[in-house]
């Protein structure tokens, strides 16, 4: 998709990967609704944006309520034109072993993570479809292309979104419409690694990116209309390929470098820090 003049909606815009999106989308020259709970942080998101030249609008959402979704789009069409661009960022996780979640955090993290993204893609797909145009952008994670224990809600919601993502893409493609699902690796000062323990660096196979090498892939995904797009580094390019061939295999690998010891010792920090 070509990016210029274009209108879109960023979710998830207040922080973290989604700032880094918004202002990757704005340098292209696309006007922007975004959209996150905290309107300070996204009236700081909106000046960064347009202080590249193009409209911007912060619409305070919590995307697990529909009305705030339709409110979302409603006010993008009235106050910018019609939605070309759709990234559905917003994501939440909780880092914990799955015997001691709490149900609601269950039903928290798939109706954010899973649920929305799939209502708010369908608010917008209708007038996509009538004007033979138009991109759907999902952030998944690597950990929906992979086991990803201590965190299995998260990625379960990832693989939902990988599998959402490649099967819309088949249904829209008579249609012209676009569909891609960027899968970021671990990605510094985000997530768990915003608050790890100063002392227990990760292993090295976790070889971290930064908001910005997400951004900038998400713009390639975009504009290229490619299908998926991993972002990291090493080993973890092809972590898919290795657990479509042996799952069992792939896991192995996951478990003697580390990285599964590495999780499960943040999910018992945060369990003991949270008293559960």
């Amino acid at each position: 998709m070509e990016l210029h003049n274009k209108i879109g909606i960023v979710t998830g815009a207040s922080r973290g990967i989604g700032v880094h999106i918004a202002d990757a989308l704005a340098a292209k020259g696309v006007h922007l609704a975004l959209a996150a709970r905290s309107e300070q942080d996204l009236q700081d998101t909106v000046a960064r944006v347009q202080s590249r030249g193009v409209r911007a609008i912060a619409v305070p959402t919590d995307v697990t309520q529909r009305d705030h979704l339709e409110r979302l789009v409603q006010r993008t069409e009235a106050e910018l034109g019609p939605v070309h661009l759709l990234v559905n960022n917003a994501g939440v996780q909780k880092v914990r072993r799955f015997e001691s979640y709490d149900v609601d955090d269950i039903a928290w993290i798939i109706n954010t993570n899973v649920v929305a993204v799939e209502v708010l893609t369908r608010l917008v797909l209708p007038g996509m479809i009538a004007r033979r145009r138009g991109h759907i952008c999902n952030i998944a994670s690597l950990s929906g292309r992979t086991a990803y224990p201590y965190n299995t809600v998260y990625a379960s919601s990832k693989h939902a979104v990988v599998g959402f993502s490649w099967s819309l893409r088949e249904e829209m493609r008579p249609y012209g419409v676009e569909v891609s699902v960027v899968c970021p690796g671990f990605v510094a000062e985000e997530g768990m690694f915003a608050r790890r323990h100063p002392d227990d660096a990760p292993p090295a196979i976790a070889r971290m990116v930064t908001p910005a090498e997400v951004a900038a892939k998400t713009i390639h995904a975009i504009e290229d209309n490619r299908a998926e797009v991993i972002v990291t580094k090493g080993l973890g390019n092809v972590v898919d390929v290795f657990h479509a061939v042996s799952p069992d295999v792939t896991a192995k690998i996951q478990r003697k470098s580390g990285l599964f010891s590495f999780v499960e010792r943040e999910a018992d920090r945060d369990a003991s820090a949270s008293g559960t």
